[in-house]
């Protein structure tokens, strides 16, 4: 007779014992393989809903950056850089500044490439009588770059970076409806003649009793050539360091002799809320992985002591059930010896035995680990709505790890008793049966 026949006779014989050997072997390698399995699916879901919910911050963040970038444009600049010597309190009287400075300022400071201002706009400004409309007052404005737009899409005018044409003025309102002219006409400017280039509707502002014309002309009619007395810039929210004394130091190291001043306060204050909204919404998504991954992390030290824990049980009772069976049986195993079974073909049967329900025990305990696993991990988050199959977390490494398991299992746990009755004496088994 040879092993395997013997093996399976010994399987048959023992019925009862042999399926309570896989069982055993079964419920610690489905706990094995069910804990990996729910521990896989916890783990895509923490990324399923971290990503999810980084892209409902990302998304945010981006509209509240699109609409300070409108609000920003939409107010214009924010930044006024002054000479040193200006003194503030004659400029916030008159509204423009009495001291000058050159021209070429505008241009080492767009050189230096500066990131947090940005469309910078040199300006040269004054107070001045109109001779040809009876020496009425108005502010002259002379400027190379952008003239504020306020009524028109900002992004679409910061794009064009609308300049005032050669040989043309823009008109605030009062100033076209009192004198009554419209675009394209002609009119006399401090004994100059102008082309009306555009007429601003009413902005409530002084921008109303004010006169654009191109910076060189304003500087020959000031007789200030290459001087201006102000560059206005727009202030990045988006970008790191916008508070006004980061922006006001790394201006003041290009131009050392200009102070700065911030304009716009109801845009930054806007800015400054909605900024603080995104950080909490950052700081909740930091919260949020960081509960999540402590939960997996209690998790992962549960199954590190259940797994383990059943699987030694499992080994226990497998070694208890089989010294049973070695004293139960004991002269079985004499009469297997006294008729010619070598120790070999014994150790051999009881090994074989072990091997069949550690595979068994070991593809049963996968299959029904993965399932409970899968089924657990899921009720566990019902809410998520991600939804895997069996074959989603079916894997062959944890395949092998289970029968690699269960056949450990069953061998250690049948080995001594194995070896115990693969070395009974048949005369010491039949002189005691004679007794």
């Amino acid at each position: 007779m040879n092993i395997w026949r013997m093996t399976w006779k010994e399987i048959t014989f023992r019925r009862s014992a042999s399926f309570l050997a896989l069982l055993a072997v079964a419920v610690a390698v489905a706990a094995l393989v069910g804990s990996l399995t729910a521990l896989d699916l916890h783990q895509r879901q923490n990324e399923a809903v971290l990503a999810a919910h980084q892209e409902e911050v990302d998304a945010m963040l981006d509209q509240l950056r699109d609409e300070m970038r409108k609000a920003m444009l939409q107010l214009s600049f924010n930044v006024l850089i002054l000479p040193a010597e200006q003194d503030l309190r004659d400029w916030y009287t008159e509204d423009y500044a009495s001291q000058t400075m050159p021209e070429d300022y505008v241009d080492r400071l767009a050189a230096s490439r500066l990131m947090t201002v940005q469309h910078l706009l040199p300006t040269l400004q004054q107070r001045v009588e109109w001779p040809e409309q009876n020496g009425r007052s108005i502010v002259l404005i002379g400027t190379r770059g952008y003239v504020p737009h306020l009524h028109q899409d900002p992004k679409k005018t910061m794009e064009l970076g609308r300049v005032v044409p050669e040989g043309t003025v823009v008109l605030g309102y009062h100033l076209h409806q009192s004198i009554g002219v419209a675009e394209g006409d002609t009119l006399q400017l401090l004994g100059r003649e102008f082309t009306v280039h555009r007429c601003h509707p009413e902005r409530g502002s002084k921008d109303d009793v004010s006169a654009w014309i191109p910076l060189h002309e304003a500087q020959e009619l000031l007789e200030k050539p290459g001087e201006i007395n102000a560059i206005l810039a727009l202030q990045c929210m988006s970008c790191p360091g916008v508070g006004l004394d980061n922006v006001r130091t790394e201006i003041q190291r290009v131009l050392e002799d200009t102070q700065v001043v911030e304009m716009g306060s109801r845009v930054l204050a806007r800015f400054e809320t909605r900024a603080r909204v995104g950080e909490e919404a950052e700081a909740a998504l930091e919260d949020h992985r960081r509960q999540r991954n402590e939960l997996h992390a209690r998790r992962e030290a549960l199954a590190g002591v259940l797994s383990p824990t059943l699987i030694l049980t499992a080994l226990v009772w497998l070694s208890l059930s089989s010294f049973r069976d070695l004293r139960i049986r004991r002269g079985e195993y004499g009469i297997l010896r006294a008729i010619g079974v070598g120790s070999g073909r014994v150790l051999g049967m009881f090994v074989s035995k072990a091997v069949l329900i550690g595979l068994c025990g070991g593809m049963l305990g996968y299959v029904v680990g993965a399932f409970a696993g899968l089924y657990w991990g899921q009720a566990a988050e019902a809410g998520i709505g991600l939804s895997l199959g069996l074959g989603d977390v079916l894997r062959p490494s944890w395949l092998i790890l289970a029968l690699a398991a269960a056949l450990t299992v069953s061998v250690l746990g049948t080995w001594i008793p194995a070896v115990l009755a693969a070395r009974t004496d048949p005369a010491v088994i039949l002189r005691e049966g004679a007794k």
